[in-house]
C-alpha cells in the first residue's frame, strides 16, 4: 500500500500471464523454421535461429522475474504468499508506503481506536481507545515500542492532540461520553494527570459564558497555544471555535446548515502554514476555510467529496498536500494544497484503499519524520505510513 504522485502508469503481472509468456515462448520455439526451396534439412544457419530463439525467451523470463523480485524488495509485494504482482513505471517516486513494523505491540490495542496523537519533539505516539475496563491511552515510541498507559478522568475520547515545548509537552483529548468527563476537552501532562478542563464536565450545552460543548470532535493547538475546537460531532452544537492561551475565545463560526461558515458535523480541524484554518465539514461533504486571525470565511472545497465528507484533515510537514481520511469508505486521500490567497478546487493527487470495515476515523502527521499514523476504528489499530524515502522497511523487505 502507497500514495504516489498522479501520473503512474502500472499493469499487473500474474502467475498466468506467466504461463502464458512460456507457452508462448514454447510455441515460437516449435514453429517450423524457413526451409530453402529444395527444403534441405536443417543447416547451421537454421539452428543458429533456433538457439536465438531460445535465448530471446530465456532473457525474457529472467526479465520477468528480475521485475518481480524487484518489485517485491522495494514495492512490498508479498511474492512468495500472494503470487500476484504488480510493476510499476512512475513519472514521479510515490510518496508514503505501510510500515509494517509499527507497532511492535499489537496486543496493546484492546478497544476501539477513536485518534492518535504525535509528539514530534520526544518522539512519543499517543493512541486513544474505547472500551470497557481497558487503558483509554496508550503512549508508545515512534519506533513502536509499547512504553506506558493511563486512564485517568477519560471517558469516551473522540479527538486528540500534543502541543508544547521541549521542557513541556501537553495531551489535550475531546471528550464526548456521558459520564462525570463527558462533553468536555481536557490538557493532561505527559504522565496523565490533568491540568486544565475546558467545558462543563458531564453536562453538554450551547453556552459560552462559561464555555460548553457537546461532542466535541477534535482540536488543533498552533504553535503560539492557540486553540481551534471543532464542537458538534451530532450534538446540539455545529461550530469552530478559537481560544486565546488563557482560553479567552477569540472568535467563533458555524451553526447547523449547508451555506458558507455553517457545519453540518464538523469533525476535524488543521492549520496551513499561510494562516488558514481548515475544516473537515464531514455532513455537508466538503473542507471549508477560514482565515486563522480574523475568522473570515475563504471558501470550500466539495468536488472531491462526492461520495462522503471528509472525517480527518492534515497537512504534511511541507505543506505541499492534505491528508485526509473517509470514514466509511475506508479511504486515504492526498490532495494539492492551494496557494497562498487562492482556495481554489480541489485536486485529488492520490488515493489509497483500505480493506472494507478498516474505518480510518482521525490520523496524526509527525512534523519531524512526516510519518502519517491512522486511527482505524473498525480494524481497532493505528498503522503509520512513512515517506517512501525513509529507512524503515517496506511491505515485505
Amino acid at each position: 500500500m502507497y500514495f504516489s504522485e498522479r501520473g503512474s502508469h502500472c499493469f499487473s503481472v500474474t502467475v498466468p500471464s506467466l504461463f502464458s509468456f512460456a507457452v508462448l515462448c514454447f510455441d515460437s520455439w516449435m514453429l517450423p523454421l524457413p526451409q530453402t526451396r529444395l527444403q534441405a534439412p536443417l543447416t547451421f544457419t537454421s539452428q543458429a535461429l533456433r538457439m536465438a530463439r531460445t535465448w530471446v525467451c530465456l532473457a525474457g523470463a529472467v526479465f520477468f522475474l528480475s521485475c518481480l523480485v524487484l518489485h517485491s524488495r522495494f514495492c512490498g509485494s508479498l511474492v512468495s504468499r500472494t503470487f500476484s504482482f504488480h510493476i510499476s513505471w512512475r513519472m514521479e517516486d510515490p510518496l508514503f508506503r505501510l510500515d509494517l513494523g509499527w507497532p511492535k505491540n499489537s496486543e496493546y490495542f484492546t478497544g476501539a481506536t477513536f485518534c492518535v496523537a504525535v509528539d514530534s519533539l520526544n518522539g512519543l505516539v499517543y493512541v486513544a481507545q474505547r472500551g470497557d475496563d481497558i487503558p483509554k491511552v496508550l503512549v508508545f515510541s515512534e519506533d513502536g515500542y509499547f512504553l506506558r498507559a493511563w486512564n485517568y478522568t477519560v471517558d469516551t475520547p473522540h479527538g486528540m492532540f500534543v502541543s508544547g515545548t521541549p521542557y513541556e509537552q501537553s495531551v489535550w483529548i475531546t471528550d464526548v461520553g456521558s459520564g462525570p468527563y463527558g462533553h468536555t476537552v481536557k490538557k493532561y501532562n505527559s504522565l496523565g494527570d490533568l491540568v486544565q478542563v475546558l467545558g462543563t464536565p458531564g453536562k453538554k450545552g450551547t453556552g459560552l459564558n462559561p464555555l460548553q460543548f457537546d461532542n466535541p470532535a477534535e482540536l488543533y493547538v498552533d504553535d503560539t497555544g492557540e486553540i481551534y475546537i471543532v464542537d458538534g460531532d451530532g450534538g446540539l452544537n455545529n461550530r469552530l471555535v478559537k481560544l486565546s492561551q488563557d482560553f479567552m475565545i477569540l472568535w467563533l463560526r458555524g451553526e447547523n446548515g449547508t451555506g458558507p461558515a455553517k457545519f453540518n458535523i464538523p469533525h476535524s480541524v488543521t492549520l496551513d502554514s499561510v494562516g488558514r484554518v481548515w475544516v473537515a465539514d464531514r455532513g455537508n461533504k466538503r473542507l471549508q476555510v477560514f482565515d486563522k486571525d480574523t475568522g473570515e470565511w475563504l471558501g470550500a472545497w466539495d468536488n472531491c467529496f462526492t461520495e462522503e465528507g471528509p472525517s480527518a484533515v492534515r497537512f504534511t510537514p511541507d505543506g505541499r498536500y492534505l491528508i485526509v481520511a473517509q470514514l466509511n469508505l475506508s479511504r486515504l486521500s492526498l490532495l494539492a494544497a492551494p496557494p497562498s490567497g487562492s482556495i481554489g478546487d480541489c485536486t485529488v493527487v492520490s488515493t489509497i484503499q483500505l480493506a472494507d470495515e478498516v474505518l480510518p476515523h482521525l490520523l496524526e502527521v509527525d512534523r519531524k519524520t512526516g510519518a502519517v499514523y491512522v486511527a482505524e476504528i473498525g480494524a481497532k489499530q493505528i498503522q503509520k505510513y512513512v515517506p517512501w524515502h525513509s529507512r524503515t522497511p517496506a511491505l515485505g523487505a
